[in-house]
């Protein structure tokens, strides 16, 4: 790639199918729809892991959580791994960051970034504390939250992500302005906001655009818990207990027009961006890149939130525009967080240097989308290590397969190009095919290349005991609730 500009679109639990160039037939998203029709639109694209501080920690250090052991909400990215953001600050590049970050937030932390503006760390910088407890895991949520917060209106969510745009444009505008700047190296901004993350709470116009309409109802959609349930989704779903509140349809459908309207919400943010990247006359001159932490299941088989490896959670919307990026272009490749650190140093001009990005993972997206054509044998992984796991689970997909290993629980196969909904598991019959039975062992095997799972289930249970004891032993965790669920704004 020219060295250019980069401009980071970061949302947070962003559904991939939840777009309408993503093929959704009811929500509106007309400016992630053109920004993907002028540049290239990834269909598989996974998350490092299904939940956010992991996730995060994942897309800046390009290194998978098995190997940073960034666990979960609690142990989150302290800077002591380096990021993309280091690399380029020592290139002398400006690299900045607007938004919620969900970092550890210590004083003293170094992030790489030059200039840090309204961030969100996790809560007193030690976040939910009892997502710790897995053994014996903690009672069933009473998840009203979820369906309770589906209204219109505006959340502090809404207001911080307002203001965070509102920053962006003046940090953008600024850059166009300045004469010097242009010419200097290419900077990135990576602007990160919290839409569509619960509480389901959205301004109007947007709730009503959705609840007044007669909404489907979400595939395989059950009330409660069901024994059809592999037993990992029984368990997170009781845990989290998201569905319990759900007594009707039209508790469904309330809680998707949130969801939905805070996509639209989101989407408005985007077009303000992009406008303002275009006024200040640096359109030419920048690429842009859309992607979320993780997915959410948005109602499918009855889950609501995040944790799971199916592709409405662990899979994330990704585009990327710009000059060089092929237009209207769908790449079916599996890519993965762990793409980004590449995709950054390749995007301001920065090559890879052994003595720093040895142990980085991940290709950069030019890889994808220009000759020669991506392996298609690639396979990426996801891992969870977190609240409502009793052990780790890991997800391994390649261009037609998906296979998640659950510790001490039966594994999982899809065949995404015959089943792109994940709705035959291809190991739950009663007699596995020959055909299957060799899929599955390869992805194992592969699995087992990378790291002992066992092992590394075993050590991130073995940090989350040692915090435990750090926060005061189980009482005290058990006692600990953040900031009911979710973390504070950084604005009054």
């Amino acid at each position: 790639m020219t060295p250019q500009n980069l401009l980071i679109l970061l949302s947070d639990e962003h559904n991939p199918k939840v777009m309408g160039c993503a093929g959704h037939p009811d929500v509106h998203t007309p400016h992630l729809d053109a920004l993907a029709a002028r540049g290239t639109r990834f269909t598989r694209t996974y998350c490092a892991s299904p939940i956010c501080v992991p996730a995060r920690a994942a897309m800046m250090t390009g290194r998978p959580v098995y190997e940073t052991g960034y666990w979960d909400n609690v142990d989150a990215w302290d800077g002591r791994t380096p990021g993309w953001s280091h690399r380029l600050r020592a290139a002398g590049h400006e690299v900045s960051s607007i938004g919620k970050l969900h970092f550890r937030g210590w004083q003293g932390d170094d992030y790489g970034f030059t200039e840090t503006l309204l961030p969100m760390h996790i809560h007193e910088g030690r976040g939910m504390t009892r997502m710790l407890l897995r053994n014996p895991p903690l009672p069933p949520g009473s998840g009203a939250g979820m369906l309770n917060s589906a209204k219109a209106g505006y959340s502090d969510y809404n207001r911080y992500d307002e203001a965070i745009v509102a920053s962006a444009k003046t940090w953008l505008a600024e850059r166009g302005a300045d004469p010097a700047r242009r010419v200097a190296k290419p900077w990135v901004l990576m602007v990160s906001m919290v839409a569509p993350h619960f509480p389901l709470t959205v301004p109007e116009p947007y709730f009503s655009m959705y609840a007044s309409r007669p909404l489907p109802m979400p595939k395989d959609y059950v009330f409660g818990i069901h024994g059809g349930m592999h037993p990992f989704v029984q368990d997170y779903a009781r845990q989290s207990g998201y569905n319990l509140p759900f007594k009707s349809e039209a508790d469904v459908r309330r809680a998707l027009a949130g969801y939905f309207g805070l996509v639209t919400f989101l989407d408005h943010q985007v077009g303000e961006l992009l406008r303002t990247l275009d006024e200040a006359g640096l359109a030419g001159t920048t690429r842009v890149v859309y992607l979320s932490d993780h997915g959410d299941n948005t109602g499918a088989r009855g889950l609501w939130g995040k944790s799971t490896m199916y592709d409405e959670s662990a899979g994330v919307p990704l585009i990327v525009a710009g000059q060089g990026v092929p237009q209207g272009q769908v790449v079916s490749a599996p890519a993965s967080h762990l793409d980004l650190y590449a995709t950054v140093l390749d995007a301001v001009g920065l090559r890879s240097d052994p003595a720093t990005d040895a142990q980085v993972g991940g290709h950069s997206v030019s890889w994808f989308t220009m000759p020669p054509v991506a392996d298609p044998s690639r396979i990426v992984l996801s891992e969870y290590h977190t609240v409502g796991a009793k052990a780790a689970l890991f997800m391994l997909t390649d261009s037609r397969y998906k296979y998640i290993h659950y510790c001490g629980l039966p594994a999982q196969l899809f065949d995404l190009r015959q089943d792109p909904e994940e709705q035959d598991d291809l190991l739950a019959h009663g007699v596995v095919g020959a055909e299957a039975a060799a899929v599955a062992r390869r992805f194992d095997d592969a699995l087992r290349a990378r790291m002992d799972p066992d092992e590394v289930d075993r050590r991130a249970k073995a940090r989350q005991a040692e915090l435990v004891e750090l926060f005061g032993g189980v009482e005290a965790v058990k006692a600990n609730t953040g900031a009911g669920g979710f973390t504070p704004v950084p604005i009054g």
